[in-house]
């Protein structure tokens, strides 16, 4: 069976965020702004998502 994965896009600038903040985004694999990663589903992705909702936008 095939693992679930989820698209996680960088949709605004680390500029102004918490330091912390931007350490997750680069343990996402986030660079750039617009970048997108494909990543496995499970919860310590999911609360890094969590945590950065208003820098990140999960796609389908």
């Amino acid at each position: 069976m095939a693992e679930k994965t989820i698209k996680v896009r960088l949709v605004k600038g680390l500029r102004g965020c918490q330091q912390r903040h931007r350490v997750s985004v680069r343990a996402l694999g986030l660079n750039k702004l617009n970048d997108v990663r494909e990543l496995k589903d499970s919860p310590s992705v999911r609360g890094l998502i969590n945590q950065l909702h208003y820098l990140v936008r999960v796609e389908s």
